[in-house]
């Protein structure tokens, strides 16, 4: 082996005496990395974290965390149309009318009334069959100067329940009933829509924070080749200085480096963009001191994440994928419409009943004399006379009726409240009231219109669910490509690294050359890229395949709180 090394630095000697003088070598430039814009320190972050971040300072998950909060008040709006109303009807009157006649009960033209009333009522709508109620309690003190009154004051009461039931129309649903279950199927619907846009976010995070990993791994391993480049190099300019190489081979070696050295400076603005991105999904605001520091993952990838089978697959997206759900939820609410539209197309019965009592008290009024009496005085007069020179009796006394009030009435207020209570004087009316629409095209064409509606919308579910199932396959597969290929790849840089160390020791041996060993180094570099590369998108065929699946709040452990 002397020999030949020997013979081959006598041949190089006679080819140097012979050739041009070789160019002088290269000089040495080694590699400085220059310090990332606006990196100041640096700082771990784990998996969980930046999944933590990124669903706390997501501005679109707040924004459905509102629209959740929104739908929760919307069923409490929606069921205040069964709040009971509670009114007043209360006044205090005085009225002075002109009295023309002696019958209007005035001597003097002039008829005053005074009244202090008040009726409290409390009404709404029954949340059960449609029916409405109406329940009021009316009570005044009422004085008057009529000449035949034979209470006054008087103090009249009411009570009074008013029911109007459904028998057709609005019975089984109506509008109110409506607006609750369509604010119920919104609440369920914005839930799917938070936990659809829940995965989203995740999904967008694990993947953002596995091209950190693969970029921080491509810039180490770029300046690994660097590192071998370099230690190349030298290795080659000694054999230079002993005779045992060309300058040539320096300068094959420099040029190495300098391509070796533009692929650090472009991984290294990878991983800037993908630093930033992954900050800009994390962090809350522009002020956040986490922008100035560098993110170095620290979460291991799983290299065998488990994936169950594609049926098994299929059936779980199905029944979990939120699309799917919101989809069944507006197929729901198309539903209710049809439903609302067809019953108003229905002719209107209603039921009514009226239950009321009544009471009545007052002072009663000393009666002085009877106008209608006073009238017919004279003419009495005169026949009292006449019956006395016929030597008969006198006619009896003429009488309008008993001036007397009867014990029920008098009293004060409470005394119309005992006659009220007691129920005295009832007051009981049912009956039926009709309405038949000769045509009421409006509701059947809205009724068409729903049920046209809900046959498109199932029409897009089916489409939808065809949609998953591709979706399904292509992410399992992509799974599966990808653990194979991380397997392929982890294979490929074992084999590139034994052919590294083996082209090394050949060219120690003088049996290789310069070229072959760097591209033997070449191989081992990219070797380790793709690596890096399989591994970050194994995590990102992972975390798809949750999304497809709906895994990712289950694999990944997110209360959705």
């Amino acid at each position: 082996m002397r020999r030949l090394l020997v013979a081959h630095a006598l041949a190089c000697a006679l080819i140097n005496a012979q050739e041009p003088a070789s160019p002088a070598l290269p000089p040495r430039k080694p590699l400085e990395v220059p310090a990332r814009v606006g990196v100041l320190g640096q700082t771990s972050i784990s998996l969980a974290e930046v999944i933590q971040r990124a669903l706390a300072n997501n501005r679109d998950l707040a924004v459905s965390q509102i629209l959740r909060k929104e739908a929760a008040l919307n069923i409490k709006g929606a069921k205040g149309y069964y709040d009971p109303n509670l009114g007043m009807n209360a006044y205090r009157s005085k009225t002075v009318s002109p009295a023309s006649s002696v019958l209007a009960g005035s001597a003097d033209g002039k008829l005053t009334q005074k009244e202090l009333y008040a009726d409290p009522e409390i009404n709404g709508l029954s949340p059960f069959l449609g029916g409405t109620y109406k329940l009021d309690f009316s009570s005044a003190r009422q004085y008057t100067d009529n000449e035949f009154a034979t209470l006054n004051p008087q103090f009249p009461t009411s009570l009074n329940l008013n029911l109007t039931q459904p028998l057709w129309r609005g019975m089984r649903f109506d509008a109110n009933r409506y607006r609750v279950q369509v604010a119920r199927k919104n609440q369920k619907l914005t839930d799917e829509q938070f936990r659809q846009r829940v995965i989203e976010i995740t999904t967008q995070a694990i993947q953002a924070y596995w091209e950190l990993s693969f970029a921080y791994r491509n810039l180490a391993v770029q300046i690994e080749a660097v590192r071998l480049a370099e230690q190349q190099d030298a290795s080659n300019r000694r054999q230079v200085d002993q005779g045992l190489l060309a300058p040539a081979d320096v300068i094959q070696t420099q040029t190495q480096i300098a391509t070796y050295q533009q692929n650090v400076f472009t991984a290294q603005d990878a991983l800037t963009r993908a630093e930033n991105s992954l900050k800009a999904l994390i962090l809350a605001t522009r002020e956040d001191l986490l922008w100035g520091a560098a993110l170095l993952p620290e979460t291991l990838p799983d290299t065998r994440p488990l994936a169950p089978p594609l049926n098994e697959a299929i059936q779980l997206a199905l029944s979990m994928r939120p699309e799917l759900a919101e989809s069944a939820i507006n197929i729901e609410i198309n539903k209710l419409d049809a439903k609302l539209s067809h019953e108003q197309a229905k002719p209107q019965i209603d039921a009514q009943a009226t239950l009321g009592a009544q009471g009545l008290a007052g002072r009663p009024v000393v009666a002085t004399s009877n106008p209608f009496s006073a009238a017919f005085i004279p003419l009495i007069t005169q026949l009292d006379e006449l019956s006395a020179l016929a030597g008969l009796p006198p006619p009896p006394p003429i009488s309008f009726g008993s001036t007397s009030v009867p014990p029920i009435f008098v009293g004060g207020y409470g005394r119309s409240l005992e006659a009220l209570k007691s129920g005295t004087f009832p007051t009981a009316q049912v009956g039926v009231q009709m309405n038949f629409p000769i045509r009421n095209r409006t509701a059947e064409a809205n009724a068409a219109v729903s049920i046209l509606e809900g046959k498109r919308l199932q029409t897009l579910r089916d489409q939808l669910a065809m949609s998953i199932e591709s979706d399904v396959r292509n992410s399992l597969q992509a799974l599966e490509s990808s653990r194979a290929r991380l397997g392929a790849a982890v294979l490929a840089r074992k084999s590139a690294e034994d052919q590294y160390a083996s082209e090394q020791r050949q060219f120690q041996a003088g049996t290789s050359s310069v070229f072959l060993v760097l591209q033997r180094q070449t191989d081992l570099i990219n070797a380790r890229s793709r690596e890096a590369r399989a591994e970050a998108d194994l995590g990102i065929a992972a975390a798809d395949f949750d999304r497809a699946t709906a895994r990712t709040i289950e694999t990944q452990n997110i209360s959705l709180r």
